[in-house]
């Protein structure tokens, strides 16, 4: 880039020291002037690929962008991927691969700047705390286009970009697609109990229902973190992730080492969220723990019962942020069934760099359709929230 600063591309996680990683803005809580997210911490991301989870042989071979000095201080970096397929992405762009494949293009593999199988708006240039960001990002940017050219591969696609970070994509040959999600917004609740009174009657009276028919079988509900995710509580929680997983997407993304790793590495940053029937654990979900936010990922369960994937997964979400003073709960991708139990509708974004003038013409048409229809969709949601009218700001 100049003589003073680099570009180059590294293939593993290994090769990257954690204490160099960890003074990137958000990577650690220490110190960060940007909230904690510990999907981009070097725990998160060397846990995926040293598990085999996200690795060559499952289509994911790092190719992570790293800026130095010329004595090799890393200054900002982007994590990213070379992919064969679009699988385990949230973005989906499977309908651009066929229609350029069919015109006689090659689509795969293609450079992701993202986390694996994690739905979740984090930082994606990541500049050392302290770093001039108005500069090093935009040069981040430039460079991910300068390698894509370079690798000869046919695109490079940046999911889920902060709000504050896509503006820096805009108007440079990048393409900005955006889609929706649900979040929980905490408004300074003292509990449940009283954020449930910011709703509209029937919906209060509902979500009290749904709550106390999720645990009238004798179930009980923990919340497991830190020391209490032994190597055994990991076990039951990967029979339920194996379940559920395997019946809704075919493949789980994520092998049990996967799970050993983090709970060696991050528990702290981890809860549990479980199910316990006749002494046993029946169910659970996974959620990561933020600066600000609580990150639902996953849930599993070895027995049925009604409402009670809305009671692990969504209240109790609800519970442990007013617990904590998180500002929100980030319950994934999709699902209209969330506005229901106070999550609403929020936009998330992406940037797309497409070599192929043809192809990125036709995608930049496609995207000026979809995002209208996602602001349109969004705002009709919105007005069809279970609120109280007028009682809630907009954050």
């Amino acid at each position: 880039m100049t003589d003073e600063l680099s570009i180059r591309v590294e293939r593993s996680f290994a090769s990257i020291a954690s204490e160099s990683w960890s003074r990137l803005a958000g990577a650690s809580r220490a110190g960060a002037t940007l909230p904690y997210n510990p999907f981009i911490s070097h725990a998160f991301l060397s846990s995926l690929e040293e598990s085999g989870s996200a690795a060559d042989k499952t289509g994911w071979l790092g190719n992570h962008l790293l800026l130095e000095t010329k004595d090799g201080r890393l200054l900002g970096a982007v994590p990213g991927y070379l992919k064969n397929h679009s699988q385990g992405e949230y973005v989906f762009d499977h309908g651009w691969a066929d229609a350029f494949e069919r015109a006689g293009g090659r689509y795969y593999p293609k450079l992701q700047c993202s986390v694996p199988f994690t739905p979740a708006t984090g930082p994606r240039l990541l500049v050392a705390e302290g770093a001039n960001r108005g500069i090093l990002q935009p040069a981040l940017a430039e460079s991910l286009k300068e390698v894509t050219r370079q690798l000869h591969v046919s695109s490079a696609h940046v999911t889920f970009v902060p709000e504050d970070e896509i503006g820096i994509f805009e108007g440079d040959e990048y393409l900005h697609r955006t889609d929706r999600q649900f979040h929980f917004i905490n408004e300074g609740y003292a509990n449940h109990d009283e954020f449930l009174e910011t709703l509209a009657s029937r919906k209060r009276k509902a979500l009290k229902k749904e709550r106390r028919s999720a645990v009238e079988h004798g179930i009980d509900i923990d919340w497991l973190t830190g020391r209490d995710l032994t190597e055994g509580i990991w076990d039951q929680f990967f029979d339920f992730y194996m379940d559920t997983g395997g019946r809704k997407w075919g493949r789980p993304y994520l092998n049990r080492k996967f799970y050993s790793l983090i709970g060696e590495r991050m528990a702290d940053d981890i809860l549990l969220v479980m199910a316990k029937r006749n002494g046993r654990y029946i169910a659970g979900a996974i959620n990561f723990i933020g600066g600000d936010a609580l990150y639902g990922r996953h849930w599993g369960c070895i027995e049925d019962h009604p409402f009670l994937h809305f009671e692990v997964c969504y209240h109790q979400a609800i519970d442990f942020a007013l617990a904590k003073g998180l500002k929100r709960v980030e319950a994934g991708a999709q699902g209209e069934h969330k506005l229901a139990r106070g999550y609403l509708p929020v936009t998330t974004h992406s940037a797309h760099y497409i070599a192929h003038p043809g192809l990125r013409r036709a995608v930049a048409d496609y995207l000026v359709h979809e995002r209208h229809e996602v602001e349109e969709i969004g705002e009709y949601l919105t007005a069809h929230s279970p609120f109280r009218k007028g009682e809630r700001q907009d954050d």
